[in-house]
């Protein structure tokens, strides 16, 4: 249901300055980036540690993540630097999940009493 409610590709427009295409190594994907603590919020996961254990064995993680079977889940320090990196902007950041905030409260999709 997620993926019907929201379009996640408006993220690519607002991190396009902290991405290099000749620079470095390859980068994790912004969207991963932002659906991997959607996953720990709507499952109740406390840790990124946790979170990337079970992603590499949830075929319904994977697939809201758009992994297939043979994709590779990086390793959650991999992913911590990526997140920190990406958005050392906390106003793009707060943009973001905002934005996703809005659209799963109005459909419905989370109970408003979870978060505030």
């Amino acid at each position: 249901k997620v993926e019907e409610t929201i379009d996640f590709s408006f993220i690519y427009d607002l991190v396009e300055d902290s991405y290099s295409s000749d620079n470095g190594r390859p980068s994790l994907d912004p969207v991963l980036l932002v659906k991997i603590p959607l996953i720990q919020c709507f499952y109740g996961i406390r840790s990124m540690r946790q979170t990337i254990k079970d992603i590499e064995v949830n075929t319904a993680y994977r697939w809201f993540l758009g992994l297939s079977l043979d994709d590779k889940v990086p390793h959650f320090t991999t992913y911590g630097k990526n997140y920190s990196r990406r958005f050392e902007n906390k106003e793009v950041l707060a943009h973001i999940f905002s934005h996703v905030l809005h659209h799963v409260l109005e459909a419905g999709l989370i109970d408003p009493s979870e978060i505030f």
